[in-house]
């Protein structure tokens, strides 16, 4: 049961994944049936992480009131309606509005399914569990990848951009039969309920084990209503953790990957890879190594641990970049394979760690009482950073160059290193009752002091 609730949550990040990587294939034939500008390209490749902004407070507003799973079939309809509407698109600005729909739908997936998850997995497999995520979105830009190299030949970017409808409509069929998570359930007054799904989640767990959960969750949540007020951020250890968790997600975006996944055609265009078909299998190929390499990530983060995984994929990253700015500066289309090459490393290195370890560290660090609040200004983090990259790109390769723009890239890369090396946590193992407590007990030498 675990495994299928498992792989249900993570359907939404399947779905975040082929509505990120199909615009990649379907706007060399959008350029053909419509007029743009370089602002209207980058506001339309940006539409999706524009309304994963409003997504995500959406999400803050509700899921702490209404639950996990409520929030996420609401996500699954603006999925398959956004879906559609893309499909259908007649102009610009339809395609634009089905793109923000589309983000939305994102944007509370994001914050609630990552979530969902870290709630209903055992500590010993939480991070395998939570990277599943992770994992879904690579294989939902490789699947996207691979409809819009099928499609290229008859130029069917309708086809592309309505494939998302079916994965959309699973996730619907599913989560409208998939309990509540227990962590919600106890907040909410349903002991009875929360005892069931643990049971049905684990069947192999003892009586006094859940006993032992339901005690630990009711102990995390405050009966005093001030504990779950905004001010607690003010708290230095909850700043802390907000501030790292805020940053894990600027320098994740910042370090280029959507730039790679959302104009990876243009980029090998550039570097002297002919053809759109060529170009599109090239892009099924970041794909590929960006999902097989998640799947390593996932073998190893509990293993391994959070922390030197940071710091070894920003050393990876950096090294990646700057390679491709130099080869970008030397200008040689003969040097098309090594762009190429340079291009599937630094995916590698995003794959193994700076994609998935901060949608971890982020369902994992904040306590109980403040994990919406804590997990959604982390969200929005992410998605303004993503907007502002994806939406910037056209027209700073127009006026910088593509050297300048990788090596601002690789810069950023170089300050994640220093930026995981200096503060990133580890909690490989640890309950997330665990870590609440820790805050707690942070929070009250503090006070004595």
């Amino acid at each position: 049961m675990l495994i299928l609730l498992a792989v249900l949550a993570a359907m939404f990040g399947f779905l975040f994944g082929t509505d990120i990587g199909v615009i990649s294939g379907a706007l060399p034939f959008l350029k053909k049936e419509f007029v743009f500008t370089a602002q209207s390209e980058g506001f339309m490749t940006g539409a999706v992480p524009f309304g994963a902004i409003f997504g995500a407070v959406v999400a803050l507003l509700t899921v702490d009131r209404f639950g996990r799973r409520p929030v996420l079939i609401f996500s699954s309809i603006l999925f398959a309606a956004g879906s559609l509407a893309a499909a259908l698109a007649f102009s610009v600005w339809s395609l634009m509005l089905a793109r923000l729909i589309i983000g939305m739908a994102i944007g509370v997936s994001s914050l609630v399914a990552p979530m969902y998850l870290a709630e209903i997995a055992p500590a010993r497999i939480r991070g395998a569990v939570v990277s599943a995520f992770q994992l879904m979105i690579t294989i939902g830009i490789l699947a996207a990848f691979v409809v819009d190299w099928a499609f290229s030949y008859s130029g069917s970017w309708r086809f592309m951009l309505g494939f998302s409808l079916i994965p959309a409509c699973i996730c619907l069929a599913g989560i409208l039969r998939a309990p509540e998570s227990p962590r919600w359930l106890v907040l909410a007054g349903k002991e009875k309920d929360a005892r069931t799904v643990l049971k049905t989640v684990q069947p192999d767990i003892s009586t006094d084990r859940v006993d032992t959960i339901v005690r630990e969750i009711e102990d995390s949540h405050p009966s005093d209503p001030s504990e779950e007020s905004w001010s607690r951020f003010r708290e230095p250890r909850l700043r802390g953790l907000l501030i790292f968790s805020v940053a894990a997600f600027f320098l994740q975006q910042f370090s280029g990957i959507n730039v790679i996944l959302n104009y990876a055609p243009q980029i090998l265009d550039k570097a002297g890879l002919s053809g759109i078909a060529n170009e599109l299998i090239a892009t099924a190929g970041i794909g590929a190594i960006n999902m097989l390499v998640t799947i390593l990530s996932m073998a190893v983060v509990d293993k391994v641990g959070r922390r030197p995984l940071f710091i070894f994929g920003f050393a990876g990253a950096f090294a990646s970049l700057a390679i491709i700015a130099l080869l970008f500066q030397l200008d040689n289309p003969h040097l098309a394979l090594l762009t190429l090459i340079a291009l599937f490393a630094f995916v590698f290195f995003f794959a193994i760690s700076l994609g998935p370890l901060p949608w971890l560290y982020m369902s994992e660090l904040f306590p109980l009482a403040l994990r919406g609040k804590g997990m959604a200004v982390a969200s929005l983090s992410n998605w303004i950073c993503n907007f502002l990259v994806v939406f910037l790109f056209p027209a700073l390769a127009a006026s910088l160059g593509e050297s300048m723009t990788f090596g601002m890239f690789a810069l950023c890369c170089a300050f994640g290193l220093w930026y995981a090396w200096s503060f990133a946590p580890e909690t490989r193992g640890v309950s997330l009752e665990e870590i609440d407590q820790a805050i707690a007990d942070q929070r009250t030498k503090s006070a004595a002091a």
